[in-house]
């Protein structure tokens, strides 16, 4: 059988959330006229996501780098399908969305592209944190979230770029300066969305990405600087060792 779309999904100690993401994978493939496969990579899991992910379906590969490029590039070199989607684990897809990518990259105007974010619960804070990353999306043009295009546009820009975090937004950058040589465009989805995990927030408030802006200020300023060795231990406090511990 013909797969069409492989959708990536990395997990590290996701026996909570998994489920669910791979439910909405679920939902979006019964309204998708082709074929879909899921990919789960297991990375440095200590938990029942793998059992949990098999059960549900899924293909589970195994991946025990420190690195969410490379996690994620593990899943899309095993990939069966012509276009790759990606997805947190602890996030959703709305159901409509693998039926419109398949039908933005078959219109052969569109490189690949991201998804709207829209947090699955809201409060004064995640209203801020949702208007400042529409204005971002807005002015760089690069949307995340949910990332797709052809398996041979990751193939040619040698996948996700090597980075611990924000690895999808410095992949959409290479992705939408390749599209620019074949004059199709990188965009976004425009009738579905991401539904973002408030995981975060839910363990340590709402304003928890103001405050670690505060915080860590300084960080911030050296890491702008070209000094990234207190920027490295922030991500991996932040998104490496956060599931270890929650």
């Amino acid at each position: 059988m013909k797969t069409h779309i492989s959708v990536v999904i990395p997990a590290h100690n996701e026996e909570k959330y998994i489920k669910r993401c791979i439910d909405s994978v679920h939902e979006a493939d019964n309204v998708f006229p082709g074929n879909t496969e899921i990919i789960v990579v297991c990375n440095r899991c200590t938990d029942n996501t793998e059992t949990i992910a098999r059960e549900n379906g899924a293909v589970v590969l195994i991946n025990e780098d420190r690195c969410i490029a490379k996690v994620r590039n593990t899943g899309i070199a095993a990939a069966k399908g012509k276009i790759i989607v990606t997805i947190d684990a602890d996030n959703r897809m709305t159901k409509g969305t693998l039926r419109e990518i398949y039908a933005l990259l078959r219109s052969g105007r569109y490189i690949g592209g991201g998804a709207p974010i829209r947090f699955e619960r809201y409060s004064i804070p995640l209203w801020c944190n949702d208007m400042m990353l529409r204005a971002l999306a807005s002015i760089t043009g690069l949307y995340s979230g949910i990332f797709w295009a052809k398996k041979e546009s990751f193939d040619a820009i040698g996948g996700f770029v090597d980075k611990k975090a924000m690895e999808d937004v410095a992949t959409a950058k290479q992705l939408k300066k390749y599209g620019k040589k074949y004059g199709k465009k990188y965009t976004s989805l425009r009738r579905n969305h991401l539904i973002n995990s408030t995981r975060k927030f839910d363990d340590m408030g709402d304003w928890l990405y103001f405050k670690l802006m505060f915080k860590n200020a300084g960080t911030l300023l050296k890491a702008a600087l070209g000094d990234k060795s207190g920027m490295d231990k922030l991500l991996d406090e932040m998104f490496y060792e956060y599931n270890d511990t929650h």
